[in-house]
């Protein structure tokens, strides 16, 4: 029996067959490591700490405005 191999979809859209790492695909990616390391890069956050409590992530930077308790009132 062969064994199953799993192919990039972001390489697969462009003609390539590049075969992902059988861990990558146990840990839930779909794509390859170059692939994969593009799309990382896009992808943009920030993580900033509450007063007196946890982190957030801010993907939307409207939210950053006023989350200082310190800095004054903001509306």
């Amino acid at each position: 029996m062969f064994p199953k191999v799993n192919y990039c979809h972001t390489c697969l859209m462009q003609g390539m067959f590049t075969p992902v790492d059988q861990r990558r695909v146990l840990a839930g990616f779909d794509t390859c490591l170059p692939c994969g390391e593009t799309e990382a890069r896009e992808v943009k956050h920030t993580v900033v700490p509450m007063h007196k409590s946890n982190y957030i992530k801010v993907t939307n930077l409207e939210d950053l405005k006023g989350i200082n308790n310190k800095g004054g009132f903001y509306r």
